[in-house]
Order: structure tokens, then sequence, then C-alpha cells
């Protein structure tokens, strides 16, 4: 009798809880589809290699809707502005290099906030979770720098990393130092350029459709405006006097992502649900891009 109690108990609480699985989507594994979230590196700190060292293709465990790796076969460079370093490493930094055109400092430390949130630290954050999303799709993914160097690399290496890398495409990412009040990202492209050492003719085209991508995906996924004190109005800035860009041979652009002496930007830069949504940006319009270039 107490076994007949049992059982009468059990089944339908069973039941019930098979019911919930399904509606929770436990039927996504028999074929089923579910909306596919941007991933968080679950090591922050990984010891994944830079670009300068060769750094290993990534792993990665997730996949677009249909369970392929769209981007597979494709490699990017994503090169973090900056070092949190530098400000220690003054002579080194301060030397100049040859950016083709010309010569500038091998690196600065870049800005920060008000409260003192270093451009540094927000590219290296924003660098890794861009990361995480790109190697979700399959791409190899290869930093210039993750952290661990003592400063630097300088803008002419970190333009060699990508060549050296063969990228499909190479997105350095910064946040902007303008006055306060002025508000928005903007995206740098290469200007076409041959002189010295700098010739960017057959990879500013491919770059101006990196960036418009880029633009398009970022405002979309973060609700940021371009700024409209630097470039068209539009979120793009065509320029030929920064080194990262003069010496690249593949399709690169800069993400200006917003400026971290304005207190709104700012509020949005040091937000950590924000720069989700900002490397959800960055990575489809870098899967926009490779996507039409296969």
């Amino acid at each position: 009798m107490r076994l007949l109690i049992t059982l009468g108990v059990l089944v339908p609480t069973c039941f019930a809880g098979w019911l919930i699985w399904q509606s929770a989507g436990g039927a996504a594994e028999a074929g089923g589809s579910t909306p596919t979230l941007m991933p968080l590196p679950q090591d922050p700190e990984s010891r994944e290699g830079s670009a300068g060292s060769g750094g290993e293709p990534g792993g990665g465990g997730g996949s677009d809707a249909a369970g392929g790796k769209p981007l597979k076969g494709m490699t990017v460079v994503i090169d973090p502005g900056h070092n949190p370093n530098n400000r220690y490493h003054a002579a080194e930094i301060n030397r100049s290099v040859s950016i083709g055109t010309g010569r500038k400092e091998c690196d600065t430390t870049g800005t920060a906030t008000a409260s003192g949130y270093s451009e540094a630290k927000f590219t290296l954050d924003l660098a890794r979770r861009v990361r995480a999303g790109l190697r979700e799709r399959g791409a190899t993914v290869k930093l210039t720098q993750d952290g661990r160097r003592p400063w630097g690399p300088c803008v002419d290496d970190r333009a060699e990393a990508g060549n050296r890398a063969d990228a499909d495409a190479v997105v350095s990412l910064h946040a902007d130092g303008a006055p306060a009040g002025r508000r928005g990202f903007h995206v740098i492209i290469p200007e076409s350029v041959k002189e010295g050492r700098a010739d960017t003719r057959a990879v500013a085209g491919p770059s101006r459709r990196l960036g418009r991508e880029l633009a398009d995906s970022f405002r979309e996924f973060t609700g940021s405006k371009p700024a409209s004190y630097a470039g068209d109005g539009n979120g793009t800035d065509t320029r030929g006097d920064l080194g990262g860009l003069n010496l690249t041979r593949v399709p690169k652009v800069f993400l200006e992502c917003g400026n971290m002496r304005d207190p709104r930007d700012a509020a949005d830069l040091t937000d950590r649900s924000w720069r989700d949504r900002a490397a959800r940006g960055v990575v489809e319009g870098l899967a926009g891009f490779l996507t039409e270039k296969r």
C-alpha cells in the first residue's frame, strides 16, 4: 500500500518536472534553437598567447544557432590600445619609431576617467570579451598584448602583429580623451597613402568597409551615438597620421568607444553590462565584414 501511495505522488511530480524542463528549453538539444548570447571570458587572465608571440587558436564552447562555426578559418587580431604598465616605463614608450610617413613616440599611457579608470584597463577588458565572442564563432583570435608585457608594444609593432598573422581583419580598441561635453564613438579608417614605409592603397577600401560594418553594429548594440566632434558625423574618421594604420598591410581600423573625460560616456565605459554590449557590437561588426569577405 505504501509503495502504491509513493508512486502516486512521484509520477505526477516527475511528469510536471519534465514539462517544466521542456518549456525552459531542454528540447533545444533535440534540434530546437535558443537565443545566442554574448559569452564572457571564463578566465580574464588566461594564458593565451599574443599575436606577437604566435598565440594559439582559441577553443570555445559555443556555436551559432545552426551548430556551426561561421568564422572558422578566419584570423582576427585585436589590439588593446596602450598598456596598464606604460606609466612605469616612460623612457621606453617615449622613444620615437617610424610610422611610415614620419616618426612618433613608441606608445603612450592613454587617458582615464575622472575616477581613475584607465583607457588601458578598459581596452584590455573589452578585448578579452571580444575574443570570447569571436571564438564562439570559430575564429582564430590573437591579441597584440594580453596584460603580461612590461610595456608597449610600440605602434609599429602593433601594426606588424596584424601583418605577421596575415589577419583577415584587425581592430585596435581605444577610448578618447576629448574635453567633457563631447560624447560618442567613432571608427578611424586608414587614409590611402603611399609615402616612405607607408602604403595603405590596397587595404584602404576593405578597411573602410570594415569600419562601416563596425560603426553600424556598435551603434546598434550599445545605443551610443556617433561622435559629432570627430570625422564625418556618422561614426567614421579617415586619418593618415597613425602608425598603427599607416603600416598595416591588412584591413584594420581603430575604434574609439567613447570619451572617458565626459561623465556620461565614462558611466558607460565603466559599466560591465555596457562593455558586454560593446563587445557584442564589435563581434557582430567583424562577423558581418568577414562573412562578406569569404
